[in-house]
This record gives C-alpha cells, structure tokens and sequence, in this order.
C-alpha cells in the first residue's frame, strides 16, 4: 500500500483466471488470423506477380515472321534483324531458336503435328529502352517496311488485362485485411465486455481495496493479450502450412505465371508479424474498452 493505493502484483492477477482454452475468443482469433495471413499472403504473392510481369514484359516486344515460303521467311527475317541493328535505344535481340518454338508449339500440336511441311513462324524478342518503347510504332513500320510479313507485338498492350486483374486482386485481399482486422477488434470488445461483466464484483472489491481504473484495466488486458497471443500463434501455424502445401502444388506445375507469385523473405517476415500487431491491437482495443465502461458504472 502506497499513498493509499494498492499496487498488483504477480499474485494478484489471480483474481481474474486466465485459462487461454476456457472460451471461445482464443479459436474465434485463430480463425481470424488464419484468414488475415491467407488474405495477406494473397496480397503479398500476387504484388510480386505484378512486378515480375512488368519487369518481364514491360518494355519488350516480340516479332513474329509469317511466311510460308521457307526461303522468303529467311530472308525476311535476316531483312528484319537488319532493321532493328539500324535503330536506337534496342537493349538486346535474340531470335528464338527453331527447337525452342518446337518446344512451344508442342503441347497445342503434339509429337507428331510439327512432322512434314508445317511453316513455324520466325520469332525474335527485343528489349527496348523506355524512350525506343515509346517509339513503338515507328519501330514497327521500319521493320513491316524491311519485312512485309512481320507482325510486332506489344507483349504490355497483350497483358494489359491480367496486370489489371492482378492489381484488382490486390486490392480485395487488401479490403479483407482491414475486414479481418475489424471483425478482430469487435471480437475483442465483446470479449472485455462479457469478461468485464462475468467479474464485476471482483472489480468492486478491487475498487475498495483502493486500486484504480487503469489497475483493473491492466488484469483485463494482460488477460485479453495472452487469449490474443494464443489464437495468433495457432491461426498464423495453420496458415503457414496451407501456403506451404499451396507452394508446392504450384511449384509442380510449372508455370512461370503461377511461379512468380512467390514469397520472399521479406514477405514472410510481415506475415510472421502480424499476430505480434494482433496483440498489440487487442491490447490497445481490450485497454479502451475496459476504461470506458468502469468510467460508466462509477
């Protein structure tokens, strides 16, 4: 007892329980960090989607030769490397090879369809500068100018589409985030609320015994924390397995697409953080709660 006020220690926190498995507020926050990492890591996986598909295509563009006429291909095609050797702002050239567009042309056609007579288009990949990407279309006609048959394709007009839907994405797992995390904070209130009223004659001992708002506010919070802690920790265990078992399952598949929708180290650092800031948000919203409604039955 100082200046009339009773401080709590250690022993004290026994008048308020804290079985972490007593009640469903524990499962309810696991449920709901397990769905905030999920949504977070949906957000995470497919902001490092986006920027691999713009670094991958943002400046290129790709020219394809239809020509049936195997010499006159030829031709055109040497015409077009031509072309290109004469402009600026032209990072790297590679013409793909006759065995890799076999290898891309395979699945639609299968083993046998490449056999015989069959015309495969020449195809070459540029790099452009930002500034020789701007000059798009003047690129494009001297090269139809040196080979009449050649198409240019913009690979970022193509993929416009699915950058759009990927950043539409984004902002949905975004928006379920800040769901998850208010549906979180609402869980916490009813849970003080329900607690404040389970234990309210403990409060009016503790009130006569001299303690204050925040020293009661405390025991409740200290509670609220460790069934935060508790779900955090479960919900964040449960969704680090499912990405796991997710990864996996898209590494076996083999899609460049679907592959670049990783997550780094950095990723994973925020997605192990978040049941730390659920426990610091549970905190802060238990400690509010508790303050407002023991200023209201004094």
């Amino acid at each position: 007892m100082k200046g009339g006020v009773r401080r709590f220690g250690a022993a004290d926190r026994r008048l308020l329980p804290e079985g972490r498995l007593s009640g469903p507020m524990p499962w309810v926050i696991a449920i709901m960090m397990f769905l905030t990492v999920l949504a977070a890591a949906a957000g995470l996986g497919l902001g490092s989607a986006a920027a691999s598909l713009d670094r991958d295509t943002g400046t290129r563009a790709t020219i394809q030769i239809v020509e049936a006429n195997p010499d006159r291909r030829e031709a055109q095609a040497q015409a077009a490397m031509a072309a290109i050797e004469q402009q600026s702002g032209i990072q790297s050239v590679r013409r793909v090879r006759e065995s890799e567009m076999e290898e891309l042309l395979e699945p639609w056609l299968g083993a046998g369809g490449l056999e015989g007579d069959l015309p495969i288009p020449v195809m070459i990949e540029l790099d452009l500068s930002p500034d020789a990407y701007a000059r798009l279309d003047s690129l494009r006609a001297a090269i139809v100018e040196a080979a009449p048959s050649a198409r240019v394709d913009d690979n970022a007009q193509w993929l416009a589409p699915l950058a759009s839907l990927i950043g539409s994405l984004r902002l949905l797992a975004a928006g379920l985030v800040v769901l998850m995390i208010g549906a979180t904070a609402a869980t916490v209130v009813l849970a003080a609320r329900a607690s404040l009223d389970t234990h309210r004659g403990t409060i009016e001992v503790l009130h006569l015994m001299g303690a204050t708002d925040v020293q009661v506010a405390r025991l409740f919070q200290r509670r609220i924390a460790l069934d935060a802690l508790f779900g955090g920790i479960v919900g964040l265990a449960a969704a680090a397995g499912v990405l796991l078992l997710i990864g996996n399952r898209v590494g076996a598949l083999g899609s460049d697409l679907l592959g670049s929708a990783h997550l780094p180290i950095l990723s994973w650092a925020i997605l192990v953080a978040l049941p730390v800031c659920g426990v610091a948000l549970a905190m802060v919203v238990a400690r509010a709660t508790i303050l407002r409604a023991l200023g209201r039955m004094l």
